[in-house]
């Protein structure tokens, strides 16, 4: 049933919105953090989401086992508040046996792939329920990671499962349960799949699948890899050949055709991070790919189902130097409130992070140095990632999920020697600096594990960003925001009508007076592995006062509404707007 959607309107909202208003569950004052409170806290176990990863290490060391997982957030039933999906590993050989397991699993493991449902209370209370076989979610393969986007246009969202071995879609019902229908859909894609993204690339109103994939390793190909100590360690993606991606066309029927060769989709690298957006300006939705130890791709798509690849001429192929790094999460947004989206990419330690500023036109420049970030992530391996305004004060703030792949030397002789901390970093207000403020956010940011995944939504509807960061070889972790919400805010959902169904690639500008206005785009992809809340988000400071909020829609279209409050859930439908002219 829906329950936080069932929305109480002014007649002026409703008039201008013809769509919900959801203002956030109210807090007692005892509730509210305060100013020495840490940023986030961890509070995975005591709102019941209980899950652990497990690789199925055991001294083989397959590659596989070191670079997954991730997660997922999406509303499946649609009663307002965000589901969590878990992708899980497993033993790769049949051979391998519990108790061999470098990592051994907790008491009450549940294996498999996860689904929780957010049974968030009307007093803002968070909880989760385990409801994986009662939704009939089943994941026939060695999961990587999750994509989320309704490819059917009818409401409900559906999920994409990468995996090593061939991938899995899970198409939601509407009742509750989802139905495994990957040979059907023609989308099994046998290999080694990492990240995925729904997009629309041909704006024919039905969201399309790009695929990620890595390298070309079977386990009876396992090449012995070993550390500068001469102990076996995981391989570099250098030893193994790299595959191509793949895009999959969204038929209308239910069904998808694979035109990677067709759209000129074909050059092989070892893709780990995928994003899609329009990166020139052009109106067409264009493709990302971080390729670890390899030049990165930019797809750049020329209309009429065609694709160039231009990473090279756009300045983020390599790295300032003219070197491939180990590319691998990313994340895309307007940083300096510019209008323009930018792009950061995480690395292995020793590379640093890079953050490239792009001009509006797709051009790009290595800004990493100036904006402070370099030197924070030079001892990190850097994973899931993204932009997000922590503090509601109208600037986009950055994460970075942290884990190794090879044997840290002060971890050796640990059963897991991999584990680093993640990392927060603070806008300075002006989107040309940015200050770690890790050491701020409390324990919750401090606990040392293998971070892969990171998925970013407001999990409470109180209005801020929540983080659930996914761990190899260890548990799932709930990073609740505890400070945004001094601050107002506003929240966009989208409902798409003659574009797709949940709006995906529509960019959302909040209007303000007597101020520029802000720009987000509504998406799920990025980061590494995961999915985020489709849903914009916007940090509006101390000052409540909006102008309007105006959407330019994937199919060209621009609508505007006026008269919107702050503090709460919008949600906006397609049509529902007055037509302006796009910008």
């Amino acid at each position: 049933m829906i329950r936080t959607l069932q929305c109480l309107f002014t007649a002026g909202i409703l008039a201008t919105l013809a769509g919900c208003s959801t203002p956030p569950p109210q807090k007692s004052s005892e509730s509210r953090p305060t100013e020495a409170a840490p940023l986030f806290r961890e509070v995975g176990d005591a709102v019941g989401l209980r899950f652990f990863h497990t690789s199925g290490a055991a001294g083989e060391f397959y590659m596989p086992e070191i670079m997954g997982s991730g997660v997922a957030l999406l509303d499946y039933d649609n009663d307002g508040a965000l589901d969590v999906f878990l992708a899980q590993g497993g033993v790769l050989t049949e051979s391998t046996a519990a108790h061999a397991l470098r990592v051994p699993l907790p008491d009450g493991f549940t294996p498999g792939c996860r689904l929780f449902r957010n049974e968030l209370t009307s007093a803002g209370t968070l909880r989760f329920t385990d409801v994986t076989e009662k939704a009939g979610v089943r994941c026939p393969t060695y999961g990587m990671g999750a994509a989320v986007g309704d490819y059917d246009n009818d409401g409900f969202p559906d999920l994409y499962l990468t995996g090593f071995g061939h991938n899995v879609l899970l198409h939601n019902t509407g009742n509750g349960t989802f139905d495994e229908v990957t040979d059907r859909a023609g989308v099994r894609d046998s290999g080694w799949s990492t990240s995925a993204s729904w997009v629309d690339y041909d704006n024919d109103g039905a969201v399309d699948l790009f695929v990620a994939h890595y390298v070309d390793f079977t386990l009876t190909h396992n090449t012995p890899c070993f550390s500068y100590e001469q102990e076996r360690d995981y391989c570099s993606p250098h030893e193994f050949a790299p595959t191509s991606s793949r895009l999959f066309r969204n038929l209308g029927n239910g069904r998808f055709r694979d035109v990677s060769a067709d759209a000129g989709i074909t050059a092989p690298g070892p893709g780990l991070g995928v994003v899609g957006t329009d990166f020139n300006g052009d109106g067409r939705v264009d493709m990302f790919v971080a390729n670890d130890g390899a030049a990165n791709h930019l797809w750049l798509n020329q209309g009429a189902g065609k694709f160039k690849e231009a990473a090279l001429s756009a300045s983020i192929a390599y790295n300032i130097d003219g070197k491939a790094q180990a590319n691998m999460g990313i994340a895309v947004g307007d940083a300096n409130n510019d209008g323009t989206e930018h792009l950061f990419v995480t690395h292995l330690p020793r590379e640093g992070a890079i953050l490239y500023r792009q001009d509006g036109k797709g051009n790009f420049e290595d800004a990493t140095t100036g904006a402070g970030l370099l030197l924070p992530t030079l001892n990190f391996t850097g994973f899931g990632t993204d932009w997000f305004d922590y503090d509601n004060d109208g600037w986009l703030d950055l994460f970075v999920a942290n884990g190794s792949v090879h044997t840290l030397e002060a971890q050796r002789g640990t059963a897991y020697p991999f584990r680093e901390r993640n990392q927060l970093f603070h806008n300075d207000g002006t989107g040309k600096r940015f200050r770690e403020t890790t050491a701020e956010a409390g324990a919750a940011l401090e606990l040392s594990e293998v971070s892969r995944g990171a998925a970013f939504g407001d999990l409470d509807n109180d209005g801020d960003v929540d983080i659930i960061v996914s761990n190899n070889n260890g548990p799932a972790r709930v990073l609740l925001n505890e400070t945004g919400n001094r601050r107002h805010w506003v929240e966009v959902r989208l409902q798409g009508v003659t574009s797709n169904g949940m709006g995906l690639g529509a960019r959302v500008a909040l209007v303000r007076r007597d101020q520029k206005p802000l720009w987000r785009r509504s998406h799920t992809d990025g980061s590494y592995l995961s999915a985020s809340d489709a849903r914009v988000h916007f940090g509006l400071g101390d000052s409540a006062n909006l102008e309007a909020i105006e959407v330019r829609w994937p199919d060209g279209k621009a609508e505007r509404w006026e008269d919107v409050k702050a503090d709460r859930v919008l949600t906006l439908r397609q049509g529902s707007g007055r037509p302006v002219t796009a910008r």
